[in-house]
């Protein structure tokens, strides 16, 4: 294990396509939003370039790019650290996602499919599993796997665009309450997909406003703990 305290394993294998800069740019935003890399860490472009298997320079500008996005704060004469996220920035952007994700809902209550319907179920399924195992990643991958099909299934473009944007820091906000929410979340995942199979609107806009409040909720009172 590196003094950056990752875990072994964690590091996602870089992928040969594309730009040498952009994939130490994915993995390292990969670790940061599944949490392998705290809020608060060192980040030391030796170590990560030799977790990585790649030479420094292509860390030094994955991380000045995570630092523009706000992933990273640098600090002169310290380093890179993993930003830590004030709690007026968790609020501010969960309630983007809750206006989102509560559009989402109602769309898609009125145009999904069968097909769509299904997924929606398999998934809830998986997150079920995942919780029942006490798999924590597991479970945050099936939520967001959850969302964004209530989001592909809105079939609004402009909304899908707007919701990937904020789709990896809702995730870094969650994971840590992922564990507190467990079954609860999922049975609300339930009531939603009832709602969505009824084709009732109004039904799925409340459900889903209330089930990201909850995560909200969730996150603050974890934060003043």
């Amino acid at each position: 294990m590196l003094s950056t305290g990752l875990p072994q394993g964690a590091v996602p294998k870089l992928e040969r396509p594309g730009p040498l800069r952009d994939r130490v740019y994915e993995a390292l935003l990969e670790l940061i939003t599944t949490r392998a890399l705290q809020p608060g860490q060192h980040l030391v472009e030796s170590e990560l370039a030799g977790h990585l298997g790649v030479s420094r320079q292509p860390v030094r500008e994955a991380l000045q790019r995570l630092n523009t996005e706000g992933w990273v704060d640098l600090r002169p004469a310290q380093g890179a650290f993993v930003h830590e996220p004030t709690e007026e920035e968790a609020d501010q952007l969960l309630t983007v996602r809750t206006l989102l994700e509560a559009e989402a809902a109602r769309l898609a209550a009125a145009n999904a499919d069968s097909a769509g319907i299904a997924t929606l179920e398999a998934l809830c399924a998986e997150g079920e599993k995942a919780v029942e195992a006490d798999d924590v990643d597991g479970a945050v991958a099936m939520n967001a796997r959850f969302h964004a099909t209530i989001m592909e299934l809105a079939g609004n473009t402009v909304l899908a665009e707007l919701a990937a944007q904020v789709d990896r820091r809702v995730r870094w906000y969650y994971t840590p309450v992922a564990r507190q929410r467990g079954h609860q979340s999922w049975i609300e995942h339930r009531e939603l997909i009832a709602a969505v199979t009824a084709r009732d609107e109004q039904r799925a806009t409340q459900l889903m406003r209330e089930h990201t409040e909850h995560t909200r909720r969730s996150y603050h009172a974890r934060a003043r703990s």
